[in-house]
Order: C-alpha cells, then sequence, then structure tokens
C-alpha cells in the first residue's frame, strides 16, 4: 500500500477517482499571519499537476500550505501553553485552600496543551458551501475548518483545528455523496512520523466523482499497532459516530463484533461528553470499567491523546474491594454467588436484625417522664420497615421518630418543645437504648460471613429462593473465624458490596462506561449498576466472547440487571482490525456459541496472512517458537497466545532462544516486540500478529464446552495483519474443513 498520495498526471477536479487533489488556493491576503484562518481554497478549473515544463510555485503547493498551517498551529498551540504556565493566581486567591485548588486546575491546562510530536495536530479539513452567520456547525462560505484532537486559536482567539467533537466537526464523519450536509470538499491528510505527508480530497458535491474507500483511511486502519492503544479520531465511521455522539440522558449498549472497534467508540463516547457536558461531568464523575489491570493498561493512552486527563479507570473488582481477596470459587460456587436471587438473600439476612420492640421506651427531661409504649414503638418500626428505605437511613430516622412522639405529648401537657428539643430527645440514653434493641447496626463484611458459615442462618434467609444443593455450594467448608482471617473470594466481595449498598447508598457517578460487560455475573452488573443509579451508561461487549461460566445469553437480562432496562442496543458488525479470512475463520464458531449474533465483516482491503500448521506433539513448542520468528521478521507487534498451562513451557522456550517477551498489558517498542498471552487475558488485547498455540488446549482449560469454544474465539480474532495457528491436538469439530488459502 503506497504511503503517500500525490496528484494523477491526468488529474482533473471533476475526475471520478477519489484521490489525493491539487488545489489552486487564492492568495494570502495576510502572508505575514502566522494563523491561517478559514480561507478559501478552491481549485481551478484549468489547474494541472506541477510538471518539469510547469513547476507549482511553493506559495501554490497546496502540500506545502497544509505543512505550513500544521507549523503555524503547533506554534499557536505553544503560545497558548505558555500563556497558560505564566499565569499568576498570587492575587487572586481568598486562601491558600483555593490557591491549591486554582494551581490544580491550572496545572491540569497546562498538561493538556502538550503538543505530543508524533500525534498529528489535525487530521482533516473541511469546506463548506454556505455561510450560516455566526453557527460554525452549518458551514460557511469559502471556509474551510481543520479538524483535530482539540481546539487550537490564534493570539486573537480565532480558531486554527476545530476540536473533532465540536458540531462543525460532525460532518467529517458523516456526510456522503447521498447528504453531503452542505460540504464541498472533506480533506484527509496522511503523516509519516507526526509529519503530514499526503492529502487525499474528496468532492462531495461533483456527482461526476465516484466515491471509493479512501487509501488513506485504509492505511490509518491498517497502520501496525506498537506500543498501548491509540485513538480512532480520524477513522471513526458514521455508525460509531451516531454512537459516540449520543445524548448523556440516556445509556446505550453496544454489542460489536470483534474488531468493530466498540472500546475505542466507547471510549470516544467519554471524550465526547466531557466536552459537550463538562461543567456536570466535573461534579458528578465519569468512570471506565474494564476486565483487568492489563487491558486497563493497554486504553489508559486514548482519553490523554484526546485531551481528557480526569477519568478514573477501574476493574469491578477495585469498585468492590472492601476486603482482601486471597481466595477462589469452583465455578458452581461462584455461579450460585452471582446470581440475582442472591440479592434478596442478603435483604432478608439484613433486615432480620430487625426486632419489633417488647419495652416502652422511657424518656426522663428534668422532673417528667415521657413514655412511649411499646405498640406505638411497633407502629414506629413497622412503619419503616414497610416504606424499604436503605437500613442505615432507617436507622437514623428511627430516633427522631421516636422523640416526635414524645415531643406530641409534651404538647399535650401544655408545653411548646421546639427542634432543638426533638434533638436532645433523639440523642437521649433511652432512646438510643430502643434503637440499639430494635434495630441494631448491621457490618457488611460480618453478615455476609455469617452468611457462609452459619447453615441455619443461611437457610433461613434463603428458604424459597436458594435450593438446598444450591445453599451446599454457598457455605464454606472450614468457617473463618473473623473478617480479616477469611479467605474471600471475587464473588464474595461482589456480596459485601451489595450489603453495603443495602445498608448505606452507593455513591453515583454521571457517567460509566462499563467494557467487555458480557463476562459480569448478575450481583456484578448490579455492583456497576449502582455506580451510575443517577447517572448514564456505555455498555460495550460483545455475547460472543463471553468467557465465564455465568456470561450473560441476551443484553436485555443484563440491562435489567445494570437497572438500565431502556437503554438502546446497537450492533456494529463492521469490522476494522481483524483481516476477512482470519474474521470468517473464527466465525465458524458462532453457531455453537452465540447463534443469534450476525457474523462479522470485514471492510479492510487487505485480507490478511493466515496459516494452520499441524506438527507432531514433540515439534509444538519448537514450531511456535518458529512461527514467532517468521512474525519477528515482520513490522509490528506479536502476540504469542495459549492457554494457561502451556505458558510456562513457552516461557522457558523463548528465554532459552534469547527472545525477551513481555507480559500483557506491558508496552512493546522496537526491541521488545513479542508479548507472551494467556488465553485468559487476552480478550480487548490486539497485535499486529497473532501466533496461536494449540486451540484445543485453550478450549480444554475452560469448565465447559461453549465457554472454552467462547475463549477460543477471543483468541483467534486478536490479530491485526495475520494469523498463524500451530497445533499438534486435533482443531475442534466446528473449525475443520480448511478454507480457502489455508495451508
Amino acid at each position: 500500500m503506497p504511503s503517500h498520495a500525490h496528484p494523477s498526471p491526468d488529474h482533473h477536479p471533476s475526475s471520478p477517482a477519489l484521490r489525493a487533489e491539487s488545489l489552486n488556493p487564492s492568495p494570502d491576503p495576510h502572508p505575514s499571519t502566522p494563523a491561517l484562518r478559514a480561507e478559501t481554497l478552491n481549485p481551478s478549473p484549468d489547474h494541472h499537476p506541477s510538471s518539469p515544463d510547469h513547476p507549482t510555485p511553493p506559495d501554490h503547493d497546496p502540500l506545502q500550505r497544509e505543512k505550513d498551517h500544521l507549523a503555524a498551529s503547533r506554534a499557536a498551540l505553544r503560545a497558548m501553553r505558555a500563556d497558560a504556565e505564566a499565569l499568576n493566581i498570587a492575587d487572586v486567591t481568598a486562601n491558600w485552600v483555593n490557591a491549591e485548588v486554582l494551581q490544580g486546575k491550572i496545572d491540569a491546562r497546562i498538561k493538556a496543551l502538550a503538543d505530543l510530536s508524533h500525534t498529528p495536530l489535525f487530521f482533516g479539513r473541511l469546506d463548506y458551501l454556505h455561510a450560516p452567520g455566526l453557527d460554525l456547525a452549518e458551514g460557511a462560505a469559502g471556509e474551510n475548518f481543520y479538524i483535530g484532537r482539540r481546539h487550537v486559536h490564534d493570539a486573537d482567539g480565532d480558531p486554527m483545528v476545530i476540536d473533532w467533537r465540536a458540531p462543525v466537526s460532525q460532518p467529517f464523519y458523516r456526510a456522503s455523496k447521498k447528504d453531503p450536509m452542505d460540504l464541498k470538499l472533506r480533506r484527509r491528510f496522511g503523516y509519516t512520523a507526526g509529519e503530514l505527508t499526503a492529502y487525499e480530497d474528496e468532492h462531495l458535491t461533483d456527482p461526476a466523482e465516484a466515491a471509493r474507500t479512501s487509501r488513506l483511511l485504509q492505511t490509518e486502519i491498517e497502520r501496525p499497532r506498537v506500543g498501548p492503544m491509540r485513538d480512532i479520531v480520524a477513522t471513526i465511521q458514521p455508525e460509531q459516530d451516531e454512537i459516540v455522539r449520543a445524548g448523556i440522558g440516556g445509556s446505550v449498549c453496544v454489542q460489536g463484533a470483534p474488531g468493530t472497534g466498540k472500546t475505542a467508540v466507547g471510549l470516544h463516547r467519554v471524550a465526547y461528553l466531557l466536552y459537550a457536558h463538562r461543567e456536570r461531568l466535573a461534579r458528578s464523575g465519569t468512570l471506565v470499567i474494564g476486565p483487568n489491570r492489563s487491558f486497563l493498561h493497554y486504553i489508559e493512552q486514548v482519553l490523554p491523546a484526546l485531551g481528557e486527563l480526569e477519568v478514573k479507570q477501574a476493574t469491578v473488582d477495585d469498585l468492590v474491594a472492601h476486603v482482601e481477596v486471597r481466595g477462589t470459587d469452583e465455578a458452581a460456587a461462584a455461579t450460585v454467588k452471582g446470581d440475582a436471587r442472591m440479592a434478596e438473600v442478603l435483604r432478608r439476612a439484613v433486615r432480620s436484625h430487625i426486632a419489633l420492640p417488647e419495652e416502652p421506651c422511657v424518656v426522663v427531661r428534668g422532673s417528667r417522664r415521657w413514655r412511649i409504649p411499646a405498640y406505638e414503638l411497633e407502629e414506629i418500626v413497622q412503619e419503616l420497615r414497610d416504606r424499604d428505605i436503605r437500613y442505615g437511613a432507617a436507622r437514623e430516622a428511627l430516633p427522631q421518630r421516636i422523640a416526635h412522639a414524645v415531643l406530641v405529648r409534651m404538647e399535650q401537657a401544655g408545653e411548646a418543645p421546639d427542634d432543638r428539643v426533638q434533638d436532645a430527645v433523639a440523642r437521649n440514653a433511652a432512646v438510643k437504648a430502643t434503637v440499639k434493641a430494635v434495630w441494631p447496626p448491621v457490618d457488611p463484611a460480618k453478615l455476609v460471613l455469617r452468611l457462609l458459615s452459619d447453615a441455619d442462618f443461611l437457610a433461613e434467609q434463603a428458604e424459597g429462593i436458594l435450593t438446598p444443593e444450591e445453599q451446599k455450594r454457598l457455605l464454606w467448608a472450614k468457617p473463618a473465624r473473623s473478617v480479616k482471617s477469611a479467605k474471600w473470594s471475587a464473588a464474595d466481595a461482589v456480596l459485601i458490596d451489595e450489603a453495603m449498598d443495602l445498608v448505606e447508598r452507593t455513591h453515583s457517578l454521571g457517567h460509566v462506561v462499563l467494557d467487555e460487560a458480557q463476562d459480569l455475573s448478575p450481583m456484578q452488573y448490579r455492583a456497576v449498576g449502582r455506580r451510575c443509579s443517577t447517572g448514564s451508561a456505555t455498555i460495550l461487549g460483545d455475547i460472543a466472547q463471553g468467557t465465564t461460566p455465568w456470561a450473560t445469553d441476551t443484553w436485555e437480562e443484563a440491562l435489567a440487571h445494570l437497572g438500565k432496562p431502556g437503554a438502546a442496543v446497537e450492533e456494529l458488525t463492521q469490522g476494522f482490525r481483524v483481516p476477512r479470512e482470519v474474521i470468517a475463520y473464527a466465525s465458524r464458531l458462532l453457531p455453537a456459541i452465540a447463534p443469534a449474533l450476525t457474523e462479522a465483516t470485514s471492510i479492510r482491503e487487505a485480507a490478511g496472512d493466515f496459516e494452520i500448521r499441524t506438527v507432531e506433539s514433540a515439534d509444538l513448542t519448537a514450531a511456535a517458537l518458529a512461527a514467532c520468528d517468521d512474525a519477528l521478521k515482520r513490522e509490528g507487534s506479536i502476540g504469542l497466545i495459549a492457554a494457561e498451562v502451556r505458558i510456562p513451557t513457552l516461557r522457558a522456550a523463548l528465554e532459552e532462544a534469547g527472545v525477551t517477551c513481555l507480559a500483557p498489558g506491558e508496552e512493546t517498542s522496537a526491541e521488545a516486540r513479542l508479548t507472551l498471552v494467556p488465553a485468559t487475558l487476552a480478550k480487548g488485547l490486539e497485535y499486529d500478529y497473532v501466533v496461536l498455540d494449540e486451540p484445543s488446549a485453550i478450549v480444554d482449560g475452560e469448565p465447559d464446552a461453549r465457554t472454552g469454544l467462547r475463549r477460543l474465539y477471543v483468541c483467534l480474532t486478536r490479530p491485526v495483519s495475520g494469523l498463524t495457528v500451530v497445533h499438534a491436538a486435533p482443531l475442534p469439530e466446528q473449525l475443520t474443513g480448511a478454507p480457502t488459502g489455508v495451508a
């Protein structure tokens, strides 16, 4: 594929081919002005590319003009940062606290204005047809706007680069021949090591120009992956853009086949929402939830590259880390603990502490005694219980209700108590003793400990909800003596989080992105849902990649557990990452793992490299290393993916061969491009070339066949450019029957 685009000798503006087009710009009326503002660049009908006989003057070379604008924009960005660094807040704050807060905001602003030399400052340009007055979203006659990762303005405040999230930028992603959105021309730029080296034009209103796939767009999509995940801001497709720009008021669920960019869409959606609703989300907060630390490390540079530095990232385990997790569950026990029915078991267990009063409450104030009989106390307790408010909130309200009953008697006796008297009565020792007896405090961790240790208590709370067999799966073989000594599992921590929310409300954020959501249990969905109960969510996943025994079968079910039953479900089926032959091969597994899903298709022009190597068992490790050696001769990152049981053998063989191998999540470099990936950690990662070791071992490493085949589907769909499958044992029957081109 060509690394740059250039004008064809027979080029004419009405040519049907979509190619890098030479434009004849009008002379700059202010050549000394560093900013190239909203400038008219109209193609001349009789213009022809430069040739030895008719050289193009340097000031009329469109590529050079774009390079000049890039240089001027970078200079303007440096000036913006210098202005921020020069701010003096010594005399503008009332105290040191305000000064620290303001300085923190200034420091964040300075950091956001960093000029990343190898990251294009702008990647596109839009030329509009009509002037809208002051509304940039509708374009302007003869004006053009450069679209980039962040806004850049000159010394006068005029825009030199428009943020990709601004309304005026939207046609860059959505305009088409059928709906040009008032665009005359859309230009894409090609870069090499941060330097602008090519451009490519599309005349959206020219009926004679036939549309075809952009070469620069294809080059960007297929560019080798080295280092962490990068943004897709220059390659967002119309169906992705619709999801990215969806309003903050509702939640969105994205069912995305491998390579459809669902993770990138979710991250860009966060960036867009922060742009469109910054003040609101600054108050309420945003959070990105990923499946594991390796995944979060892989994606952590995307948002900073888009200028967003304040978004927090976590795993579900991080959210519920109320106890130290030192134990593991068998799949059967973990499945029961993750079942949504456990929420009702826990609710019963928490409320089992409520006791109806048997004694009256007698409050002594001075020489008077005020008596609240047991039946009246019972009515107060029953009313709070029937309201079904959180246990802790009801417990805080109870002394005030009792105090109010005392005040009623005071008023009947002719006294005139006020709120201060009611507060004093609520703190009275007799009232406190009554509250402690009928509504005692509950420690969530101790409650779960008792449920998992005390068979009688569990049976009482789970009666009619869990079967006796399911209750046996929950009980620890050796009960722990205390919360600290207990060997809690990840599923236990989720139960404690549920119990904590039953006692005190969990803080809700403004927006949460949940990636690889298909793997969560119903109780984990509830834990995430609590974090966005008053906000919105973006749920990302692929039913076919569900690799836990409790993986969801439908998004409708998952959304109900999340507390977002009305969320729209969007399906992405056009793949940008996985080569055609590879995704077609992996899709053979779909009838067995997710028969209701639409098979993904790849829009990539390159078919990709695909090979299956069958070897003898004794030669398996050597064959895997040979395949890695072949991949290392090419450009890009390499992932050697294998079952957990094979990892020690492969690591030892790589070390013996002197090949440096990284762990998942570690950043690749020119010197270290090979990552050894356990199949259980492959989800969400991508590599230019993947060597897949012994597929049958990956399937056998899971507790059931469906989960094993789903795990294999994940591993097969990690490559960007090529896949080599090395096996000695027979392949799963769903994959047998060699496709065209497979060795």
